[in-house]
Formats: structure tokens, C-alpha cells, sequence
């Protein structure tokens, strides 16, 4: 069975999980998905809160917890996510990414950063289900990046979810002031996103183009003047295309004062 593959905004910090307003909508997007991820027998999140210079898969079999966030409340390093890690996947992931002649490794000691757990504890609070989490290239190349989602496209049929956890915009000096952009360069940067990813009339060849490209797009460097959370999206596009999958939005609503969308992609059975 194949699964839908997500792109989800994280949010800032911990605040999905301290129910603060401006992340009300953002919560229940991300708690409505629960059913759909039940009875995946695995869930890889690339997360943009780690980069190594090779693709790198968390490889303890229960992972830690790495509180990666600054100045929120004591309470707020007290969450936990015991979902048990998955080793086994992570071997199988490497040998796909060696037969594509991708560099890879794992990292028998790193936990699950706040870029997994927030949306793990949201989407599925029983945390029964294995979680891989793989990092993001330290060259931040897109075109890398698509590349990786293709290599790993076949695990799709093994009944594993791929999410990608990031934010499609992320200028931090702009979300700490949680006003708009002056000159709207987060709808502007939004709209041809949305337009790349979801418009059926695109041939796919222009489609990856554009991604790879995505730095020469209207207001991209405004809305990410360093892409790290743009680039698990790379990934997940990078795995539908390879299956022949079909992005839709399924989330786009300000977040923080600035336009934030998500993405859902169902591979062809």
C-alpha cells in the first residue's frame, strides 16, 4: 500500500503544543491527520532542524528527546515521544540511497528534535507507530535534495509515510515581529508555490525546474533568506514524482503574520 506523503509547516518552537492562537489552525490540521498516518508501519520525517554533509538516518532504536528551542517555559522540555526508531529502515533507506550513488550514514545518538516531535505529538499522540528521522544536506542543494526523495521513492510501497517538516515560510526576523511582509513577498512567494507544486497543466520536467530554481522565484529570498525548512518539501516532491504523485494543498492560512501553506501528495496506486 502506498501512503500520501506530507510536506508540514512545524510551526515556531513548541507553541502547536502550548495552544497558543496564532497556531490553533495549524494544531488541527496536523491532529486531523491521524488517521490517515494509523497503520503505516513506518513514518520518515526530514527534518529541517538537522544537516550533516551526507544524507543521515537517526539509528537508535529508541531515541531521545532533543529539545533544540530556546526560552519557553520549564514544562516545555518536559515533553516526550517514546515512539520506538527504526534501525532496520534506516539500513534499507541507506542501500537504496548507495544503489543511487548517494552518500549516506546514522547517528546511533541523535534524538528527535522539535522538527519531528512537535508534529509526531500532534498527529499521532499514541506514538505507536516507528520513527526514522533523516537529516537534511549541509549543501542545501535543491536539486540534491529532489534527488534523495527519488532514490527513496520505492519505500512508498512498503506502507511507510513520508513527512517533510519544515515551513514554507521561514524569515525569522519577519516571524518574530508577527506583522506582514511590507510588501505582501510571503503571498507573492506562496502563490507561486502553491501554483508549482498543484498545477496538473505543468509538465513535470518544468515542475522540477522550478523547484530546483526556487531561489529566482518572486519574494523567495525574503521568505527564506536560508532554506533549510524549504528543503523537505524538496524531498517529498522529489519522492511523489519518482511515484507519480499529484500534490494538493491542504493547508494555507497566515501562521505567525506570514503566508504558510502544506502540502499532501497521493502517490498512484
Amino acid at each position: 500500500m502506498r501512503r500520501p506523503i506530507y510536506f508540514l509547516p512545524h510551526g515556531g518552537g513548541p507553541l502547536p503544543l502550548m495552544g497558543h492562537d496564532g497556531h490553533r489552525s495549524l494544531t488541527a490540521m496536523m491532529r486531523g491527520l491521524g488517521d490517515e498516518v494509523a497503520g503505516s508501519s513506518a513514518i520518515i520525517v526530514v527534518t529541517a532542524h538537522w544537516e550533516e554533509p551526507v544524507v543521515t538516518f537517526s539509528g537508535s532504536a529508541h531515541p531521545s528527546m532533543l529539545f533544540d528551542y530556546y526560552n519557553f517555559p520549564p514544562e516545555t522540555y518536559e515533553y516526550d515521544y517514546p515512539a520506538p526508531g527504526a534501525p532496520d529502515l534506516a539500513r534499507e533507506a541507506q542501500a537504496l540511497l548507495k544503489n543511487a550513488g548517494i552518500k549516506s550514514a546514522m547517528n546511533m545518538d541523535r534524538g528527535f528534535d522539535h522538527g519531528t516531535f512537535v508534529p509526531m505529538m500532534l498527529i499521532r499522540p499514541e506514538a505507536d507507530i516507528p520513527v526514522l528521522q533523516m537529516s537534511l544536506l549541509a549543501s542545501l542543494d535543491p536539486a540534491d535534495h529532489i534527488a534523495v526523495g527519488k532514490a527513496l521513492a520505492s519505500l512508498l510501497d512498503r506502507n511507510i509515510t513520508l513527512i517533510g517538516s519544515g515551513l514554507s515560510f521561514h524569515n525569522m526576523a519577519v516571524l518574530m515581529r508577527g506583522q506582514e511582509t511590507p510588501a505582501g513577498e510571503d503571498k507573492t512567494f506562496d502563490a507561486w508555490l502553491n501554483e508549482t507544486l498543484t498545477d496538473s497543466s505543468l509538465p513535470e520536467t518544468d515542475r522540477e525546474a522550478h523547484l530546483a530554481g526556487w531561489a529566482d522565484a518572486p519574494g523567495a529570498r525574503l521568505c527564506h533568506p536560508r532554506e533549510e525548512h524549504l528543503l523537505p518539501l524538496h524531498v517529498c516532491y522529489g519522492a511523489a514524482a519518482a511515484a507519480g504523485g499529484q500534490a494538493e494543498t491542504i493547508f494555507r492560512e497566515p501562521l505567525m503574520g506570514s503566508m504558510t501553506s502544506s502540502f499532501c501528495w497521493q502517490a498512484q496506486q
